[in-house]
């Protein structure tokens, strides 16, 4: 008869869970590998599913895309992967039980870098693979992005005509990501040609079938519902789903209630899961009415009461201005530190910047002692934010903390590999990159958190960002620079530089970009130093000339600080022609260096000044 003909007077049974119930069994790797390497095992997983009532099953196919694979080294086996998948659950529906395609959203819950274009590229190539199979229809599930969403629909509706089932993944119930509520997000896929529309993964059957209580029954299409057994416990080292069946049996009138035409199981389901839906349900006609749930209207959220005192980029625009970075200290002992912030705060320094556990080495929280330094000091302090040491859950902690204390600067970074550090065998993060952060950081002045939730408060934070000119391709640099400004970078902070001619090119790289530049300056103060800068830490190159001149003054340390002093000085000089911006970085707490640097940088603006007053 056809999926859609029976889903007009039927409630069809879907299959359950593949990749948590491999790992149940004890598999971590690539599951979509398995399709050529232990097809008897996806088969018979195909056919329990089936034994247990099913009516409808999936490929094997979540994750086997080009992004998705490369993971693995797996990439240039798309087709063949996707290929045996078909094959393996055909033969398995050997009773006429329905086919389903499966194809995986691949931006997940965090922000994501991926372009549309990219996902574009990668899902077509799985999409012809499956079709040239003969797949019975198309399941596009846990997509959590509703662009990434509505974009692959379109394609696959402009490329076959078989039934298409849409299923959109929320973290909050009722709301996507980006807040779109769930009754127009299906409304908006049903008209792109969805035969199909519901919701899989994430939530469990009480607060999925609490979001589609406010869900319409669709005008052109039926609705879906794939609930994940439970939330995961994690015992031994490995994740464990204990939501049981006898659960599954309960709530399966209730997906009726709620107009469901087609139920099947996510993460954590079993057979068992699915066979308690297919007995619960067997023979029972779905409903064509519902009463629905208005959704509440959203409570407005407050601007936050602590406002930022100075905006470094407005700054920029009218006046010179110089930020001063000063690590935290490596050791308990804060006193010279804040005699140091004291000492560039009378320097006339708008800001310092701390450093977060720079070179991956741990020191004291840099937000601590912003928070100390801006009560004590007065100074308003810049708090870098790296990628590696948090991951989404601690960074939107971090995040919701600085705001509390008032911290509305931020510096987002990637920040240096663990491996580089004190302790090479620790992990690096890396949930997000600094762009990701970036977008996540201005989700959060809009006052809602990453999933989508309402934070009741917008924050007010300024991003920054970093920029590398000392790279082989500023045009790459550049490139990068313009996907930050994208994503809502307020200004740019870049690595020290050591010439004239590279704040030449640095300009000119940059000037057409929309947003401001602080031009990284620190002072050397030994040829060991200028040596080890130039040698060994990532992303900073020094001349030959520079070197040259630091080497000159080895064996006299106090001479050679004053070479690097005026070698720092003839940079400012040269930049203070090119940009607004300075940032001095403080080397080894000797922050009377960088406050005489401040106090020139800002002299010279002034001669500037009068030099322009007397033409």
């Amino acid at each position: 008869m056809g999926l859609l003909k029976d889903l007009e007077d039927k409630i069809l049974i879907a299959d359950g869970a593949m990749g948590t119930l491999l790992y149940s069994y004890g598999t971590d790797c690539c599951f979509e590998q398995l399709n050529l390497t232990h097809p008897e095992q996806i088969q018979s997983i195909h056919q329990a599913y089936i034994q247990a009532g099913a009516h409808v099953i999936q490929t094997n196919t979540y994750s086997a895309n080009y992004i998705k694979l490369q993971r693995y080294g797996l990439e240039e086996q798309v087709k063949d992967l996707n290929s045996a998948a078909v094959k393996l659950a055909k033969k398995a529906a050997a009773n006429g039980e329905y086919v389903l395609g499966t194809i995986g959203g691949i931006r997940g819950t965090g922000p994501s870098s991926l372009s549309i274009e990219e996902i574009k590229r990668s899902f077509r190539e799985q999409l012809y693979c499956l079709l040239l199979e003969g797949v019975d229809g198309l399941l596009l599930e846990t997509f959590y992005d509703l662009e990434e969403l509505e974009t692959v629909l379109e394609i696959a509706r402009s490329q076959t005509s078989v039934p298409i089932i849409s299923q959109i993944s929320l973290q909050e119930v009722g709301v996507l990501n980006d807040r779109t509520p769930i009754n127009t997000a299906i409304r908006r896929l049903e008209d792109l040609g969805a035969d199909v529309v519901g919701l899989n993964c994430r939530l469990g059957p009480f607060h999925m079938i609490k979001t589609l209580e406010e869900v319409e029954i669709p005008k052109h299409a039926f609705l879906s519902a794939y609930p994940n057994a439970s939330l995961p416990s994690y015992v031994d080292g490995k994740f464990q789903y204990e939501g049981d069946a006898e659960y599954f049996k309960n709530s399966a009138l209730l997906f009726r209630e709620q107009g469901i035409r087609l139920l099947g199981g996510c993460c954590g389901t079993t057979p068992a899961h699915i066979e308690a839906f297919s007995k619960e349900l067997h023979g029972l006609q779905p409903i064509t009415e519902k009463v629905v749930k208005k959704r509440p209207e959203p409570v407005a959220v407050r601007e936050a009461g602590q406002k930022p005192e100075i905006s470094l980029p407005g700054i920029l625009k009218e006046r010179r201005s110089v930020i001063v970075e000063l690590d935290p200290p490596r050791k308990l002992d804060t006193s010279l530190f804040f005699e140091g912030a004291k000492a560039l705060k009378e320097a006339g320094a708008d800001a310092i910047t701390l450093a977060d556990n720079s070179l991956a080495s741990p020191r004291i929280c840099n937000t601590s002692l912003s928070s100390l330094a801006k009560a004590q000091t007065g100074v308003q302090p810049i708090v870098h934010l790296a990628c590696r040491d948090r991951n989404i859950i601690g960074l939107q902690s971090h995040l919701m903390g600085l705001h509390t204390l008032g911290l509305h600067d931020i510096l987002a970074i990637t920040g240096d590999p663990a491996k580089v550090g004190d302790f090479p065998g620790a992990s690096s993060v890396y949930d997000v990159t600094s762009i990701e952060l970036i977008k996540m950081i201005k989700q959060f002045n809009e006052g809602v958190s990453l999933s989508g939730k309402d934070l009741g408060q917008k924050t007010q934070f300024t991003v920054g960002a970093a920029f590398n000119p000392n790279v082989k391709s500023l045009e790459r640099a550049v490139q990068r620079a313009e996907k930050k400004i994208e994503s809502g970078a307020d200004y740019f902070i870049s690595q020290p530089v050591y010439s004239e001619e590279k704040l030449m090119e640095f300009h000119d790289a940059v000037k057409g970009l929309p947003v401001p530049f602080y031009v990284g300056i620190m002072p050397l103060t030994s040829s060991r130093n200028a040596d080890f800068l130039h040698y060994e830490v990532p992303g900073i190159k020094l001349t030959d000339q520079i070197r040259e001149r630091m080497a000159t003054f080895k064996d006299d340390p106090v001479s050679a600080a004053r070479e690097g002093l005026q070698i720092s000085k003839s940079l400012i000089d040269a930049a203070s022609e090119l940009f607004n911006g300075i940032y001095l970085i403080t080397p080894f707490m000797r922050f009377e260096l960088t406050a005489e640097l401040t106090q020139y940088a800002y002299e010279i603006d002034r001669q500037q000044t009068r030099r322009i007053q007397n033409v």
